[in-house]
């Protein structure tokens, strides 16, 4: 039980680090690049009217 316990600690902690990594990253290039800021908020746009879409027709289903 321990050692899948701590298996899964440090898999967080694995994922944890990747992912200050990558928005550490990401936010640097952000700063230097107008167009990759824009595609970014289009892409973030189109995921939140995806996840809507989904939410409404789950909701309408029940």
């Amino acid at each position: 039980m321990f050692r899948n316990t701590a298996s899964m600690m440090r898999g967080i902690g694995v994922g944890v680090a990747v992912g200050v990594a990558a928005v550490v990253l990401a936010g640097k290039a952000m700063d230097n690049d107008r167009q990759l800021r824009r595609r970014a908020g289009r892409a973030k746009r189109a995921v939140t009217d995806l996840m809507d879409e989904v939410g409404h027709m789950v909701s309408a289903r029940m």
